[in-house]
Parts: C-alpha cells; structure tokens; sequence
C-alpha cells in the first residue's frame, strides 16, 4: 500500500485533502512473484464445501445398479444357454454325421459279401493257398476289417437267434451250438448286414447230460 499526501506548496490557496491509493493486486508488477499478504489470505480463505448428499440422488443410483445388475445377469443366463444350445448341435452333427459315413460303409460291404462268399469257397477248395488270387483276397479282406466289417459263425460258437439262422437242428437239448455253417454272417458294428446260415446241435453239457448212468456214483463198494 502505498500513501501520498500533499500541502500547498506555496502558502497559499485552499488546503487540498491527502490522496490515498490502494495496490490490491496479489502479483508484484515488478518481480512477478506472490505477495505475501496475498498468499496469506488466499491460505485463510476458506474452500468450497461439499454439499450434503441427496437421500433421493442415492436411491436412484441403487436402483439404476440394481437394474444393471440384473441386465448382465439375464445377458449372462442368455450366452450360457446359447453355449450349451450349440454344444448339442455340435454333437448331433457330429452324430449324424458319423451315421451317414457308416451307412455308406456298410451299402459299400454288404455289395461286396458275395465276392467274400466266392473267396470263401475257392479257399475251401485249395484255389487260395498261393498265387496272385491270393494276395488279392488277403488285401481285400484286410481293407473292410479296417472299415468295421466283422465275420462271425464258427463252429463250437453258441447258437444266437438274433445273429444266426438254423436251416437244420440235429438232438433235443436246452444249449445248441453251431454244429455246421454253411455261410458266414457279417455284420458291420451294430448293424447285421447278414445273418449266418447253419446247423445246430446239442452242446456239450446236453451230451454228457444225455449220455447212459450220467451223475451216477460211480464208485461201488
């Protein structure tokens, strides 16, 4: 703060009041820095204060969460069925897929069964035991092994009615086996592509069952 005052300089006329002036600028013009006083009363100023929350801003904001909450919980229940929903149809595809691909294997072997069936007899006959017929018989049934076709009725083997047909039945007893097989069956893994042709007799326990004094002591004293 700076204060000038003056007089008359001479003596004479009307005595002039003082002149005060007032420097209110916080920034020294001639240094640049803060004054003191400034920066004193800027410190004791006091600051904003925060007004008091709203009872009802907070309500609303605890319901808006709430709502959003269940929004991403629906959204989440929503992917999760949509995830297992195209699990299922993956594997259906998958199933179906698996289906046709066999069905088509099994058309392809059950058209080639009689070739088999010709082998089979030139190799009752001796025609397979050596030469070039053989090579290609072994390959070929080497090769729709390796696709699923499976040979069965042998005998010794029991009889299955769902697997065999008996064109003749030789004994009376409760547990046949295949006595004779006058042709293979061939079936392609569930899937009987032919049942086998053959003949049944009485097994093995029927027999000693049947046979003279069977179970008896035989041990006299």
């Amino acid at each position: 703060m700076t204060e000038h005052s003056g007089g008359p300089r001479d003596g004479h006329g009307p005595e002039q009041e003082p002149v005060t002036i007032v420097d209110n600028r916080k920034i020294d013009p001639v240094t640049g820095e803060v004054r003191e006083a400034a920066a004193s009363e800027d410190a004791a100023a006091p600051g904003p204060q925060a007004p008091e929350p709203d009872p009802v801003e907070e309500v609303s904001a605890q319901a808006g969460a709430d709502q959003v909450a269940a929004e991403l919980a629906e959204r989440t229940a929503d992917l999760q069925r949509l995830t297992a929903e195209y699990a299922n149809y993956r594997r259906r595809v998958e199933r179906d897929r698996k289906a046709a691909v066999d069905a088509a294997k099994a058309s392809v072997a059950s058209e080639l069964l009689g070739v088999l069936d010709d082998l089979d007899r030139a190799r009752a006959h001796g025609d397979l035991e050596s030469g070039p017929l053989k090579s290609v018989a072994d390959k070929l049934a080497e090769a729709l092994s390796k696709q699923g076709l499976e040979q069965f009725g042998a005998e010794g083997e029991p009889f299955d009615p769902t697997l065999h047909e008996a064109v003749q039945h030789e004994g009376d007893g409760h547990d046949p086996v295949i006595g004779v097989v006058m042709r293979k069956g061939y079936r392609f893994g569930d899937r009987v592509l032919r049942h086998a042709l053959v003949g049944v007799t009485d097994g093995v326990a029927d027999v000693v069952t049947g046979l003279p004094n069977a179970g008896a002591d035989g041990d006299e004293n």
